[in-house]
């Protein structure tokens, strides 16, 4: 989840200007160069976009945050086509709305249904889109920031917390997620655990953190770690594959055909690309904070990657200036396709084996 982070500005205080050198990249489209930056559509109001799904359906899924100066507006989650034009939104409701709140887009079920976590009430909850149904599936105990998600191979969901140590567990029909991962490398404090994506040929999950206080990094960086998920559903050990800058703070991440990481960096404005093991291939743009990249509206906090084609989406969040003319979803050109986020379940199923036999309780 993203909150405002108004010290982040001293960042040009403490970060050196090197760049890694690039490394050889795979071949963008011909009329696209490699970081290629276009705007797929910026986000209406209330702004400040979250993750970014590309569904199965074709169309592109985005829910958004309210800061605590809106207070009585809700979050919405708002509709694209592949070609960035708005269609639809749909208000959240039943939010708590008299301070910040916000919607995370988190993932899908095989059926078609969005996976949305919602922030104030602590809850996962589903909404079906042909229908604008929204229908709550399980909440989370006090304390608990939900921020990102995955499916895991036993068709659970797998829920990164921002503000706790913990990867939680829903596991398929529960309404209650249990703790299932819990290591002090993941204590970020106001910078917490964010991105998470399982594998399924390394049959891991692979987990970004935005910043590490167990001790192990000074000053103060954030890292990519991969976690194992044994045959038997218990977590394997936390094996570290990268580690950043100091506050470059990584967000969410797509995973690309080579396996290649592309993470954003929402604390110096730039795109990270990693091999599957954690090394350095290369960032964009090259100098950090400034987040030019020759697209009508510069990389300010960018939160998310995504792919769509060979392009990431990223959402933009201006989450410390707040400026809504920058609260928009960039498409940047990287010369590879994706790898879809797992869906368990028999291919080409028209069942939702996720989630499929949740309690009616009202949203």
């Amino acid at each position: 989840m993203r909150r405002l982070l108004p010290w982040l500005a001293a960042l040009a205080l403490v970060l050196p200007l090197a760049t890694v050198p690039a490394a050889a990249a795979p071949a963008a489209p011909a009329d696209r160069e490699v970081w290629d930056t276009a705007v797929f559509s910026r986000v209406p109001a209330p702004g400040y976009p979250a993750y970014v799904h590309a569904h199965t359906n074709g169309r592109v899924y985005a829910g958004t945050y309210v800061n605590s100066g809106a207070t009585g507006v809700p979050s919405r989650v708002f509709e694209w086509s592949r070609r960035g034009q708005l269609l639809r939104s749909w208000p959240v409701p039943r939010q708590v709305r008299d301070g910040s709140h916000g919607v995370q887009v988190a993932q899908q079920t095989r059926g078609g249904r969005l996976v949305v976590l919602e922030t104030s009430t602590r809850t996962v909850r589903t909404l079906d889109v042909r229908t604008g149904r929204w229908r709550r599936i399980a909440r989370f105990p006090d304390g608990a920031v939900p921020n990102y998600a995955t499916w895991g191979p036993d068709g659970a969901l797998y829920v990164t917390d921002y503000h706790q140590p913990v990867i939680w567990r829903l596991a398929r029909g529960s309404r209650t997620p249990r703790p299932w991962f819990r290591s002090s490398a993941l204590e970020g404090t106001d910078f917490g655990t964010t991105g998470i994506r399982f594998r399924p040929g390394r049959r891991d999950l692979v987990v970004s953190q935005q910043a590490v206080l167990d001790g192990s990094q000074l000053p103060v960086s954030g890292a990519l770690y991969s976690l194992k998920v044994r045959r038997s559903g218990a977590p394997g050990r936390l094996a570290k594959l990268w580690t950043s800058g100091a506050l470059e703070l990584p967000d969410g991440f797509g995973i690309g055909r080579s396996g290649h990481l592309y993470v954003a960096l929402l604390g110096t404005n730039q795109i990270v690309e990693l091999t599957a093991r954690g090394r350095e291939v290369d960032r964009f743009p090259d100098l950090p904070l400034t987040g030019e990249n020759g697209s009508a509206i510069p990389f300010d906090t960018p939160c998310s990657a995504t792919f769509l084609g060979t392009r990431v989406l990223v959402a933009n969040q201006s989450a410390i200036a707040g400026d809504a003319d920058h609260q928009a979803i960039l498409a940047v050109e990287v010369g590879e396709r994706g790898r879809a986020p797992y869906l368990p379940g028999a291919r080409g199923s028209a069942a939702d084996p996720q989630l499929s036999r949740p309690p009616r309780v009202p949203a």
